[in-house]
């Protein structure tokens, strides 16, 4: 029969997680430039690995290029042209960016920075809780000259944002970081690291932003 110091000694206290919210609002100092992959390239990729013949190269559709750069939140145009496109926006088209990339980039720059030490212990630390946020800003068509890896040339076209702004809740353990630490991250992501296309981490410096003070 245990006694009742035997009972006491089996007693294990399980630290009580500090979950908190915040809502945040970034703002963008910089064009951001969205790189969603398309469905097309991503079945031009499987179809390179099963080792699938290669079809004639269809015609360049700048519009199709254009609208499957975008991350949809709402219904995406069946219809690859100008007309379809403005009509979505007639509708209320909205736009987003993947929240893994935002987190990403809080995480990156706070390692590069000596902030932390490791990019591992951050990932559990605190969560965006949508997989996209929302991007409200100027949207326009971008056009620009890339290289291909393996020589050559093309010529792209994606959405371009400009007065950008976003957003988005974050839940964090309030153990492991603070919200004054969690705003710097982010932060210091915006500045050294950024999202989309070009940004600084890409050897550009677009896509770059700061959060946006409430006072």
């Amino acid at each position: 029969m245990s006694s009742k110091k035997d009972n006491e000694e089996n007693v294990i206290n399980i630290p009580k997680i500090n979950i908190k919210q915040v809502e945040l609002t970034i703002k963008g100092d910089t064009p951001l430039i969205m790189n969603a992959f398309s469905e097309k390239a991503k079945r031009m990729i499987l179809d390179k690995q099963m080792k699938k013949a290669k079809t004639a190269k269809e015609a360049k559709n700048i519009w199709e290029c254009f609208i499957n750069s975008l991350h949809w939140l709402s219904e995406k145009p069946t219809e690859y042209t100008q007309e379809a496109f403005e009509n979505a926006l007639e509708k209320g088209a909205r736009f987003g960016f993947s929240s893994v990339g935002l987190k990403q980039s809080a995480i990156s720059a706070a390692y590069r920075a000596g902030f932390i030490k490791n990019k591992v212990c951050m990932q559990g630390a605190f969560h965006i809780q949508e997989e996209f946020v929302e991007i409200k800003g100027n949207l326009s068509m971008r056009e620009d000259m890339v290289k291909i890896p393996m020589g050559g040339a093309d010529i792209v076209y994606r959405g371009q944002f400009d007065n950008w702004q976003s957003t988005f809740i974050v839940t964090y353990d309030e153990n492991v970081i603070s919200l004054e630490q969690l705003v710097q991250f982010i932060n210091y992501g915006g500045f050294a690291v950024g999202i989309g296309d070009w940004r600084p981490e890409k050897s550009g410096n677009n896509g770059m932003f700061h959060i946006e003070s409430n006072e």
